[in-house]
């Protein structure tokens, strides 16, 4: 039987390349899209998907309560995926509120009116073959040391306010698993990167600035270290959860490719300074600023679960990724020029022209 999801965020960086990996990959499903179309989230993302009736796009905010009533009405949803979120770091310094309405009380009314339609209050059970997935971050775990790894027992120590409201967010989804035994699956991944990523982001910034000899800001020492995920592993990984994870598990999403931030700012400009034959585009570029309130030394998570109960693994390398995500760009420059014009200007200026 044809199976129907609700993906909120859909239009977002990760959310639309999930819409187009499940599409690709199911021929028998259908997508209601559900996204507010902040400065994040782009219709733009989603031209390759017109015309296809297994798609539907809904502009809506998750924090209103009577247009997801009306949605679960209406489509009968099996499965809910989570991606809508405020997600960066340097905005919720600058503007925490809105973290928590989005994060944590947009989440509290979707796990609500998820439980009002998969909850029979009678027999006190729930719907069959249903399942709610909140998609996180390793950031809800605080940062590491030089060695070790996170894993799904780590405890939860957030530092920033966003990481703050995606935690709280966690706890209220196996809050609902625990007190109600709501069907729920938590994924938390790795810095994801890839086509569609909105320029706020450390990888597309630099692309974007380096082709205009714009001025590359990297963070303090630069040496703080990530582990980067190709996005469609992200993606693959998610679909693995919902049709097969063990209800009540949270299962970590790495890519094993830990690097330092500036290792990732070399390595864009050796391939834009190769591939563009401009000799404008070099390491003179990079301008170190003051580094972010509370920034994180180091995040890594272990797949080692995922990979065990799921077989899921990461394919794409961050050699060979990044070669990809160069190329969408290069090749995608009227989308990266629609998204860095107006009020993204703004906020560059904001958070980067003013740093000593």
């Amino acid at each position: 039987m044809k199976k129907t999801y609700l993906v909120t965020g859909g239009a977002g960086f990760i959310g639309s390349n999930f819409i187009y990996y499940m599409l690709k990959k199911h021929s028998d499903i259908l997508l209601v899209n559900l996204d507010k179309l902040t400065y994040a989230g782009n219709l733009e993302n989603l031209k390759g998907v017109e015309g296809d009736t297994r798609h539907i796009f809904v502009q809506g905010d998750i924090c209103d309560c009577t247009l997801i009533r009306n949605l679960f009405e209406q489509y009968d949803f099996d499965y809910v995926i989570n991606f809508a979120a405020e997600s960066h770091v340097d905005r919720s310094i600058a503007c925490p509120e809105i973290f928590v309405q989005t994060n944590v009380l947009g989440t509290v009314n979707l796990l609500q009116r998820t439980k009002e339609a998969w909850y029979n209050q009678e027999t006190k059970s729930w719907k069959a073959d249903k399942k709610y997935i909140q998609i996180s971050t390793d950031e809800v775990c605080g940062a590491l040391g030089k060695e070790g790894l996170f894993t799904e027992t780590t405890p939860l120590s957030p530092h920033s306010p966003y990481s703050s409201s995606k935690a709280s967010a966690d706890m209220f989804v196996m809050a609902f698993h625990d007190t109600y035994n709501m069907p729920v699956n938590i994924t938390r991944c790795s810095n994801n990167y890839g086509p569609y990523q909105f320029p706020e982001k450390l990888i597309p910034l630099i692309i974007n600035n380096a082709r205009h000899h714009s001025q590359l800001p990297v963070y303090g020492d630069g040496m703080q270290v990530r582990d980067w995920l190709y996005v469609e592993d992200h993606c693959k990984a998610i679909d693995m959860v919902t049709s097969s994870g063990k209800v009540g598990e949270v299962y970590n999403i790495g890519g094993h490719n830990e690097r330092e931030n500036i290792f990732i700012v070399k390595t864009i400009i050796g391939q834009l300074h190769d591939r563009l034959q401009d000799a404008g585009i070099s390491e003179d570029l990079i301008k170190h600023v003051e580094d972010r309130l509370g920034h994180d030394r180091r995040y890594a998570i272990d797949p080692e679960k995922i990979k065990r109960d799921l077989g899921w693994y990461p394919e794409t390398c961050f050699e060979k990724g990044i070669v990809l995500t160069i190329d969408w760009y290069l090749e995608n420059q009227e989308w990266l020029d629609h998204v860095t014009c107006g009020e993204y200007q703004q906020y560059y200026k904001k958070m980067y022209k003013n740093r000593r």
